[in-house]
C-alpha cells in the first residue's frame, strides 16, 4: 500500500494553503532574525540608505528607485533598520506569488507550487533576502512584467499591456539590468507570432509609448554616469582575456552555488541515485500550452546566458547582478519535469525541505554572534552601529554645538554612522573610488565633519588618502568597540577627527 507524506498530501488538496505557509514562514523567519541579531546591516543595504537619504536623480547614482523606497521605508519605522528587512521580504513574497500565479495559468496550482518549493532552495532569495537593494526590487517587478506579459498574449487581455509597461518603467527607474531584460522581451515578441498578435491594440500602444520613452532617459542616465560597456580594445590583451575567463568561471560557479539548495531537493524526489525500491508520489499536471513552455524556457535561459556573455567580455561576476534572473528556474525545472512528477523519498523530502526553508536563519543567527568570537571573523552584520554613531555624534554635537550633518572617511564606518545616527547626516565618501557625490567637502567645511577610518596604530594614524582629503585633521585617540561575544575577534579599533564648522553655533 503506497503511503503519501502529510506535506504530499497537503499539496495534492491544499496547495495553495502550502504556497502560503511557505511564503509567509519564510517572510517572518528573515525579518525576525536580522531585526533582533543584526547589529548592523548586511552587504550594502547601508550604502543604499545612504544614496536614499538624498532622495535625488543623479547618474552617477544610476536608477534610483530601490534607494528611494529603502529611505521611505527607513522614515516610515521611525528609523528602524526593520522597516528595510519588510521591505526586502515584501519583495520576496511578491517574487513568489508572480511565479505562482504564472505557473497556475501555465502548469496548474500543484505543479506550481512544486516550483515555489524550490525557490526556497535558491540562496539569493533566502540567505540574501534581507541585503536590499536594486537587485532585490528587481525580482518582484520582472516576475509581475511575465506574468502581466502572459496574460496579455496568451489570455489576450488588454489591459495587462497597461500592467507590463507600467512594471518596465519601474524596472528602469530599479537598475540597468532592466536594459538587458528588456531586450529580451523584445526579441521574444519579434521571435513569435503569438507574442506580437495583438500587439496593435490600445493597451500594447501605450505601454510600447512608455517603454520607448524611460529607454531613451534610461539610456541618457547611462551615457552620463560611469561607463557599462566594455573597453574592446583593452578586452584582446592576454591578461584581459585569463582575467575575463576566470570572471565568467567564477560567475559559473556562484550559479550553480546558488540553486545548490534546490539541487539537492531534485535529486532527493527524483532518486537519481537509484537508493532502493521507494515508494513515489505522482503530481500529475495537464498537458503544457507549446507556447507556454518556450517562454518559460527562453525567459528562464537567454537573460542569464547574456549576462555571462557580459562577463565573460567585461570581467565582471557579481552575482547580485544576476539574481533577478532566478525568478523562473523553479519553474524551468518543474516545466522540465514533465505531465506527472513522481515524488521519491517523501518524508526525506519533507525534511530536507524543512531544513532549507528554517536552517539558514537559523545559522544566520548563530553565526553573526559566533563567527567573530571563534573565527576572528569580520561580519558587516556583526559590527556595533549604534553604539559608533552614537559615540561620534555625541562628541560632535558636545563639542561643536551643531548637529552632525556630514561624516566622511572609511565608506563601510560611514555609511554605518549615516544610517545608525539620529541626525541622519549626509556621507562624504573618499574622492577617486567611483563612489556617488552625496556630500561635497565644501559642505563639511561650512557644517563640520566627523571623518572615520580603521585605526592601525595606537596614535589613529589617518590612511594617506584620508589625509590628502583633509590635509588638516588632527587625529583623536582611537575608539575601541567591544564585540558582541569575547573570542578571537579584536575589538574594533576605529581612528577620527573633526572638521569643525567654519561659523560658530547660533546662540
Amino acid at each position: 500500500m503506497l503511503t503519501v507524506s502529510l506535506l504530499i498530501e497537503i499539496l495534492r488538496t491544499r496547495p495553495r494553503l502550502i504556497f502560503w505557509l511557505a511564503a509567509l514562514t519564510q517572510t517572518f523567519l528573515w525579518v525576525l532574525v536580522p531585526s533582533i541579531f543584526y547589529s548592523a546591516p548586511p552587504g550594502e543595504v547601508a550604502d543604499v540608505v545612504a544614496v536614499g537619504r538624498e532622495l535625488t536623480f543623479g547618474a552617477s547614482h544610476g536608477p534610483q528607485l530601490a534607494y528611494w523606497l529603502a529611505e521611505f521605508a527607513l522614515r516610515a519605522t521611525g528609523g528602524h533598520i526593520f522597516g528595510i528587512y519588510l521591505l526586502s521580504q515584501i519583495c520576496i513574497l511578491v517574487a513568489y506569488w508572480a511565479v505562482f500565479q504564472f505557473g497556475r495559468a501555465i502548469i496548474g496550482d500543484r505543479h506550481a507550487v512544486l516550483a515555489v518549493l524550490l525557490m526556497t532552495g535558491i540562496s539569493v532569495f533566502t540567505i540574501g533576502s534581507p541585503d536590499f537593494g536594486p537587485d532585490i526590487l528587481m525580482m518582484p517587478l520582472w516576475a509581475l512584467t511575465l506574468l502581466h506579459f502572459w496574460r496579455a498574449t496568451s489570455e489576450n487581455r488588454e489591459l495587462y499591456w497597461l500592467a507590463v509597461g507600467l512594471d518596465i518603467c519601474l524596472m528602469l527607474l530599479t537598475s540597468h539590468l532592466a536594459l538587458v531584460l528588456v531586450a529580451a522581451l523584445l526579441v521574444f515578441i519579434a521571435m513569435y507570432p503569438r507574442a506580437r498578435a495583438n500587439i496593435r491594440t490600445p493597451g500594447a500602444l501605450v505601454a510600447g509609448i512608455l517603454t520607448a520613452f524611460m529607454l531613451v532617459v534610461s539610456i541618457a542616465v547611462l551615457k552620463q554616469g560611469a561607463p557599462l560597456v566594455a573597453d574592446f580594445g583593452q578586452t584582446s590583451k592576454l591578461i584581459s582575456i585569463d582575467r575575463n575567463l576566470m570572471s565568467w568561471l567564477q560567475l559559473l560557479a556562484l550559479v550553480v552555488i546558488a540553486h545548490a539548495g534546490a539541487c539537492i531537493l531534485i535529486v532527493l524526489s527524483s532518486n537519481l541515485w537509484r537508493s532502493g525500491q521507494t515508494e513515489a508520489a505522482a503530481i500529475a499536471r495537464a498537458p503544457i500550452d507549446p507556447y507556454a513552455r518556450v517562454m518559460i524556457y527562453y525567459f528562464a535561459l537567454v537573460p542569464l546566458v547574456a549576462m555571462m556573455i557580459f562577463a565573460a567580455i567585461t570581467g565582471k561576476s557579481d552575482l547580485a547582478s544576476v539574481a533577478p534572473l532566478f525568478v523562473l528556474s523553479g519553474l524551468a525545472i518543474v516545466v522540465a519535469g514533465g505531465d506527472t512528477i513522481l515524488v521519491h523519498h517523501q518524508r526525506v523530502l519533507s525534511a530536507a525541505w524543512f531544513a532549507l526553508l528554517m536552517l539558514p536563519p537559523a545559522l544566520a543567527a548563530v553565526g553573526v554572534l559566533a563567527l567573530p568570537a571563534l573565527f576572528a571573523v569580520d561580519l558587516k552584520a556583526a559590527q556595533p552601529a549604534d553604539q559608533i554613531a552614537r559615540y561620534f555624534t555625541e562628541n560632535f554635537e558636545r563639542r561643536t554645538g551643531r548637529t552632525l550633518d556630514v561624516v566622511a572617511g572609511d565608506a563601510r564606518l560611514a555609511t554605518l554612522i549615516g544610517l545608525a545616527s539620529a541626525s541622519r547626516p549626509h556621507v562624504l565618501y573618499e574622492p577617486g573610488k567611483g563612489l556617488p557625490t552625496l556630500a561635497t567637502p565644501q559642505q563639511a567645511i561650512e557644517k563640520g565633519a566627523v571623518v572615520v577610518w580603521r585605526a592601525t596604530d595606537n596614535a589613529g594614524t589617518p590612511p594617506p588618502e584620508i589625509k590628502a582629503q583633509f590635509p588638516n585633521i588632527v587625529p583623536e585617540v582611537p575608539r575601541v568597540f567591544e564585540r558582541a561575544l569575547p573570542g578571537r575577534a579584536a575589538p574594533l579599533r576605529i581612528g577620527w577627527g573633526m572638521v569643525r564648522p567654519r561659523s560658530e553655533a547660533p546662540q
